[in-house]
C-alpha cells in the first residue's frame, strides 16, 4: 500500500533544493518518516495557537533577535510540544544562512531542520506538498477501486468467502484470519499468523454476542478484529493483523465483513435445505433402496460401504471436518435422532479413525455392506456405537461380532436364569469341592473330545467322562446330544465365572 507523505518524501523533491541541516542520523529515529499533513509558514513569535498537528512549518527567521537563545529556545520548544514535524529557514530573505544558535537548539530538541533556499519560493514547497497529498489520495482511491474488483471476482470462484480473505490478506500484504461461531480458526492466509491472544479476544466479542471491532496488542504486533453478522446472531470474526486503518482500507475491510456476513447467512440457509433433503434420502436408504438418493445425488459412494454414526454434541464439527478436508473421499452425510449418520465406501474406512481423532468425537461403525443392506449397515453401527463406551475412538462392529450373538442375549433375565439352571452344579462342586462345572467347560471348548479335554485338566480321560456322566445327572441333561451341548455352552457363557 501507498504510504501517506512525509518529510522524507519533501525532502527528496529534487526540484525545491531542500536540504536538511546536520545528519539524520542525530535526529530521533523516524524522525523523517512522520506522515506529514500538510505545510504553513509564519513569521510569528508564537505561531502555535494557528498549527495543527503533523505539520512543517517554513519561516524567513524575522522573529529571532540577535542573540536571543533563550527566546529561541522558546520558540522551538512551544513547535515540538505542539506536534511540528520539522522547521524549514528560508535564507538569504532576512538573513544570510541559518542562525547557528537555531540550528543547535534545534538538534538538541530532535526537531528536523532544513533550509530553504532562496530560489525557492514557500509557496512552491507548500504546494509540492499539496500535490503528493492529492496524488497519495488519487493512489489510494485507485488502490480501493482494484481490490474492490479483485475482491469481487475471487467471491465468484469455488470456496468464494475463503478465496475473498485470501485475496484481502494479499492485497494488505498481512495475515488475515476467519475465526467461526464458535471461534474455532476457520480460514486464514498466511498460515501460522493466530495466536492465543488473538482467538482468545475473538470468543470474548463472539460470547458478547454484539457487533464490535477491537485493536489486540501482542508484544510488537497488534490486530484488528471486526465481527461478522448482526448483533446477536453473530457469525464469526475476521482478524486483521494490522493495528490501524486508514479511511480505504477500512472501507475495502467493511465489504468484505458485509460479504462475509452475507455468504455466512446464505451458506448456512443452504446447509438448512440441505440437512432437510440428506434426512429424506437417509430414510430412503433405510428402506435399503438407492434409488431415490442416486437421482438426487448424482452418485453415492461406491459400494460396498461403511454406515457410520458420530455421537455426542459434536456432530457440527464433523460435518465441518468433511468439507475442509482437502482430497476426502466421497462420503454421504444426514443428521438423524441417533447422530450424525456417515455413509462412505468400505476402502475409505481407515479415514473415520483421523475424524475421530481430529474432532474428539465417538463413533460406531458397521462392517462393510451393499446398498441392499444399508439399514443393516446402520443398525450395526448403533450398536457398535453403544457397545464402544466412552472416549472418543472407532468403535467398529465387526470387531465385536464375535461375541454378539450371545452377548446380545445376555441380559439380565438371561443370566438369571442361566445361574439358576447351574445351581445344583455349582452346589454339589462347592460342598464336595469338584470340578464338575470347570471339567464341563473344558470338555465343550475341546470340542467334546475327551483327550485333549483331559489333557488341559490334568486329569485321565475315564475320570473325565465319569465327571460328564455325573453332571449330565445333576442338570438332568442328555450331553450325549448336539441341543443338550448347544444349551449348555450358551448357558455357561451367559451365567460366567
Amino acid at each position: 500500500m501507498d504510504q501517506q507523505p512525509t518529510l522524507r518524501t519533501l525532502l527528496g523533491r529534487r526540484d525545491l533544493h531542500l536540504s536538511l541541516v546536520g545528519t539524520e542520523d542525530a535526529l530521533p529515529a523516524g524522525a523523517l518518516e512522520r506522515p506529514l499533513r500538510w505545510v504553513h509558514n509564519s513569521d510569528l513569535t508564537d505561531p502555535t495557537p494557528f498549527l495543527a498537528d503533523d505539520l512543517a512549518l517554513l519561516t524567513t527567521g524575522t522573529q529571532f533577535a540577535d542573540g536571543d537563545a533563550a527566546g529561541t529556545a522558546d520558540y522551538v520548544r512551544r513547535l515540538v510540544d505542539r506536534g511540528v514535524v520539522a522547521l524549514g529557514f528560508g535564507t538569504d530573505v532576512h538573513r544570510s544562512g541559518i542562525p547557528a544558535e537555531l540550528a543547535a537548539i534545534c538538534a538538541e530538541a530532535g526537531l528536523p531542520l532544513f533550509e530553504v533556499p532562496y530560489g525557492t519560493p514557500f509557496l512552491a514547497v507548500a504546494r509540492a506538498h499539496s500535490e503528493a497529498i492529492a496524488a497519495q489520495a488519487y493512489a489510494r482511491r485507485t488502490w480501493a477501486l482494484e481490490t474492490q474488483r479483485a475482491l469481487s471476482v475471487a467471491a465468484l470462484r469455488p470456496r468464494g468467502l475463503e478465496s475473498t480473505l485470501t485475496e484481502l490478506s494479499r492485497r494488505l500484504d498481512c495475515w488475515v484470519g476467519m475465526y467461526d461461531a464458535a471461534g474455532q480458526l476457520a480460514h486464514e492466509h498466511p498460515a501460522g499468523g493466530s495466536s492465543p491472544a488473538v482467538a482468545g479476544a475473538a470468543s470474548d466479542l463472539l460470547a458478547r454476542g454484539g457487533s464490535a471491532n477491537r485493536v489486540v496488542e501482542e508484544r510488537d504486533a497488534a490486530h484488528t478484529l471486526l465481527t461478522v453478522g448482526r448483533a446477536g446472531h453473530l457469525r464469526g470474526v475476521v482478524a486483521i493483523a494490522s493495528g490501524s486503518l486508514d479511511p480505504e482500507t477500512r472501507t475495502v475491510v467493511t465489504s468484505v465483513i458485509a460479504m462475509a456476513g452475507l455468504s455466512l447467512e446464505q451458506s448456512e440457509q443452504l446447509a438448512r435445505s440441505r440437512r432437510r433433503l440428506h434426512r429424506q434420502l437417509l430414510a430412503s436408504l433405510l428402506s435399503d433402496d438407492p434409488t431415490l438418493a442416486r437421482r438426487v445425488l448424482g452418485s453415492l459412494p461406491p459400494a460396498p460401504v461403511i454406515v457410520a454414526v458420530a455421537a455426542g454434541e459434536r456432530q457440527g464439527a464433523v460435518s465441518e471436518w468433511w468439507e475442509r478436508r482437502q482430497g476426502s473421499p466421497p462420503v454421504f452425510l444426514a443428521d438423524s435422532g441417533d447422530g450424525l449418520v456417515m455413509c462412505l465406501a468400505a476402502d475409505d474406512a481407515p479415514v473415520l479413525d483421523e475424524l475421530s481423532a481430529r474432532v474428539g468425537v465417538r463413533i460406531g461403525a458397521s462392517a462393510p455392506e451393499e446398498y441392499a443392506g444399508f439399514s443393516r449397515a446402520h443398525a450395526q453401527a448403533l450398536t457398535a456405537l453403544r457397545r464402544g463406551g466412552g472416549g472418543t475412538s472407532v468403535a467398529r462392529y465387526a470387531e465385536s461380532a464375535e461375541a454378539s450373538v450371545l452377548a446380545a442375549f445376555a441380559t439380565d433375565e438371561a443370566r438369571l436364569i442361566a445361574e439358576s439352571r447351574l445351581a445344583p452344579l455349582r452346589r454339589h462342586d462347592a460342598r464336595d469341592h469338584a470340578e464338575l462345572e470347570r471339567s464341563l467347560r473344558v470338555w465343550l471348548e475341546h470340542d467334546t473330545r475327551l483327550e485333549p479335554a483331559a489333557a488341559a485338566l490334568g486329569v485321565h480321560r475315564h475320570t473325565l467322562r465319569t465327571r460328564i456322566a455325573q453332571a449330565s445327572e445333576i442338570l438332568g441333561a442328555d450331553l450325549g446330544s448336539f441341543p443338550a451341548r448347544a444349551e449348555l455352552w450358551a448357558t455357561l457363557r451367559t451365567a460366567g465365572d
